[in-house]
């Protein structure tokens, strides 16, 4: 994973300490690389990817903004299905071959931690 842009010392909101938000911020910089080398022919499947990964974190981000658990649960459970989007559609880009191997395993090891996490919190 590429180094933080965020400087060490900037102050953190409560949702940045999650473990389900690192990790999803952690899928995203890999989602980023991945569209990097997106092929021609392929810029709605490259628009859903960046929209989806994008969704994982921020979802978690509001849901853990909210104040009642419905409301939390809530946008947990667009996260989840935000990570579960991803997942399919980085078996299309693996069936594809537009991802490797490694970068393929990295994504969905990334993706089902997230997932089980924010099964774990309610979603």
């Amino acid at each position: 994973m590429k180094p933080s842009p965020i400087p060490p010392n900037c102050p953190q909101l409560n949702h940045e300490k999650l473990d389900s938000y690192r990790v999803s911020v952690e899928f995203l910089a890999i989602t980023a690389a991945v569209l990097d080398k997106f092929p021609r022919g392929f810029s709605q499947t490259a628009d859903q990817l960046q929209r989806a990964s994008l969704s994982i974190s921020l979802n978690i981000a509001e849901g853990y903004g909210k104040r009642t658990t419905p409301d939390r649960v809530k946008f947990y459970g667009i996260a989840r299905g935000s990570a579960h989007e991803c997942g399919a559609i980085f078996d299309s880009l693996k069936i594809l071959n537009i991802v490797d191997d490694s970068t393929y395993l990295q994504g969905k090891t990334l993706l089902h931690r997230v997932v089980s996490m924010l099964v774990r919190m309610g979603a």
